[in-house]
């Protein structure tokens, strides 16, 4: 796919405009995942915003973003970074063909430690 389409394609899907984001990094900053992830909220803007936007869709950094939306509440200009993750999520799912994950891969996966919110965005994510 054209990357010129792609970029029309996320943002249209996500509702989002990164030429917003100013850069304060409060998004990141907020991220319960920060420490899991590749790429950080301010990044995927960042590099969408830019037009780099293959290695977002190669990235596990899209299956860490748990979509609490922390971001979203955090962000003085209302960029909504997860909403532009979950756009670059769906943009990788049609690029395969298929999920990273299947929902009944998941129960496999958790511990005494995982959190509840992050099972639930699982199944929410997985099961589409």
């Amino acid at each position: 796919m054209n990357n010129k389409y792609l970029y029309e394609d996320l943002l249209r899907m996500s509702g989002v405009n990164p030429k917003k984001c100013m850069r304060c990094g409060k998004c990141s900053a907020t991220c319960p995942a920060y420490d899991e992830m590749e790429y950080h909220p301010h990044q995927f803007v960042s590099m969408v915003e830019n037009g780099d936007i293959e290695p977002l869709l190669n990235s596990d950094s899209l299956y860490k973003c748990l979509t609490c939306f922390a971001c979203v509440d955090r962000c003085p200009r209302g960029v909504e970074p997860a909403k532009l993750v979950e756009a670059v999520r769906l943009a990788a799912v049609r690029k395969q063909g298929a999920n990273h994950l299947k929902a009944d891969s998941v129960p496999d996966m958790l511990d005494d430690e995982t959190p509840q919110q992050l099972i639930v965005s699982a199944f929410r994510k997985y099961s589409k």
